[in-house]
């Protein structure tokens, strides 16, 4: 897999004496999770892991040289049963991601490290991780923290049906990809579905809702896209992969800093 981290942050590059000498109360892990799954007929299934590794190495470069912090190897497969269905999901159960989650926090928390980032770029993965990053906390005492990897960034000129319900190999996703690795997005394959309309003022929604309602990527989008990614440009990718970058470095460094009154 394509990877953007800095060598100097990669975690796995290190030999077990060096990870020996890092300081352990202050030393930042950051875990990435991911998917492999299908991201209609224009993307490919990589989509979620090569955004997510882009721009946690693009964020890591921006971070002053003398902070130990470091990318773990990613989860490059995450609980993506919402678009079964579509061959070329690779999809593992929660139970079986939140295993592994834990595992490797097990692991964090016997080398003696103290700090740990869940950094997530998958949907089907955000309510496991929330779950994750408190029974971490809960189980070894681990500084944990849980964001997603734009790190809150506002993407500045996407119209508002997409910003609402744009979930799935929409706009961004493709603008990112065409800037990173055009080679592997087919612009001549471009496909439109929406799960609901902004317009629409109802109180069940699919997402952020008064109630929500279950959904699948086959229930709506045949092609399996959520969203329009016909205004992609690789302009607007490169301006948004900066601004992820920059705003997810400015979160990193505080995690990093953060500091109260827990005693693990």
């Amino acid at each position: 897999m394509r990877t953007w981290i800095p060598d100097s942050r990669n975690f796995a590059y290190l030999n077990w004496k060096q990870v020996d000498a890092l300081p352990r109360d202050t030393t930042l892990l950051i875990l990435p999770t991911a998917a492999i799954e299908q991201h209609g007929h224009h993307l490919p299934l990589a989509t979620d892991t090569l955004i997510n590794n882009l721009l946690l190495g693009r964020a890591l470069e921006l971070l002053p040289a003398e902070l130990p912090i470091y990318a773990l190897p990613p989860i490059c497969y995450g609980k993506s049963n919402e678009h079964i269905g579509f061959p070329g999901t690779l999809s593992v159960s929660a139970s079986t991601f939140m295993a592994v989650v834990r595992d490797l926090g097990s692991s964090v928390h016997a080398a003696g490290f103290r700090k740990l980032v869940l950094y997530n770029s998958h949907g089907g993965n955000t309510a496991l991780v929330d779950v994750m990053a408190r029974d971490l906390r809960a189980e070894f005492g681990l500084r944990t923290f849980w964001m997603g990897a734009s790190g809150g960034a506002k993407f500045e000129g996407i119209n508002p049906q997409e910003a609402k319900y744009g979930f799935h190999a929409n706009e961004a996703e493709t603008a990112i990809l065409l800037a990173a690795t055009p080679e592997f997005v087919d612009t001549s394959a471009y496909t439109v579905n929406y799960i609901a309309r902004v317009e629409d003022e109802t109180l069940l929604r699919p997402e952020n809702g008064a109630a929500n309602f279950a959904w699948l990527t086959r229930d709506i989008a045949p092609s399996g896209v959520m969203g329009d990614p016909t205004p992609a440009t690789a302009e607007n990718g490169e301006r948004w992969i900066a601004a992820a970058a920059q705003r997810a470095a400015a979160v990193i460094e505080e995690m990093f800093h953060y500091e109260n009154h827990f005693k693990p």
